[in-house]
């Protein structure tokens, strides 16, 4: 039972969704790029950083600060997946067929990568408080922190999953149906 539609909701759905995952993709290599800068200038960033604060003993936690960019590459890539799997799950209502196993699979699998990013945010967060309190050290240096506990992704994740088991239960309907006739 495929019968293809031209529905522009499902068409700005998909364009969405490759852009969200080329924003992830240039996220992605933007980290890696500032991941390697921070251990290749390690040396120099610490020299600066206690210059800047008068205090040669003081020492800038560079290794902080890759740990934080290395959840926020890990949420990054949990994101990439996540659009992937929800451009799928736009490709079969556009072919006519979203009652799938796979489907489930997918609202399955971009639940656990909410609840993922979820727990991931909340080391980065820790971290980033930490990584604040040596930027009150700098001058003109604004930096907050922003993250924690989010209800609305905790509501989508319990969403996604309903949602998996009632694509599930429909795509197994469909089949007791597709059987009797």
């Amino acid at each position: 039972m495929t019968t293809r539609t031209n529905d522009p909701l499902l068409l700005a759905g998909k364009v969405a969704t490759i852009i969200a995952q080329v924003g992830m993709a240039i996220g992605a290599t933007a980290l890696v790029v500032a991941i390697g800068a921070a251990l290749i200038f390690r040396g120099k960033m610490v020299a600066e950083y206690a210059q800047e604060v008068g205090d040669p003993n003081v020492v800038f936690p560079v290794f902080l600060l890759i740990g934080v960019m290395l959840i926020g590459l890990a949420i990054v890539a949990a994101m990439f997946v996540f659009f992937g799997k929800l451009r799928a799950i736009i490709g079969t209502v556009g072919e006519g067929d979203p009652f799938q196993p796979a489907n489930a699979d997918r609202l399955s699998m971009m639940g656990w990568l909410v609840l993922g990013v979820q727990l991931l945010i909340l080391p980065a967060t820790a971290m980033g408080i930490q990584l604040a309190q040596f930027a009150d050290e700098l001058e003109d240096v604004n930096f907050t922190v922003d993250g924690g506990f989010d209800l609305s992704a905790i509501l989508m994740t319990i969403v996604l999953f309903i949602l998996a088991r009632v694509f599930r239960h429909g795509a197994a309907m469909r089949d007791d149906l597709e059987g009797t006739v």
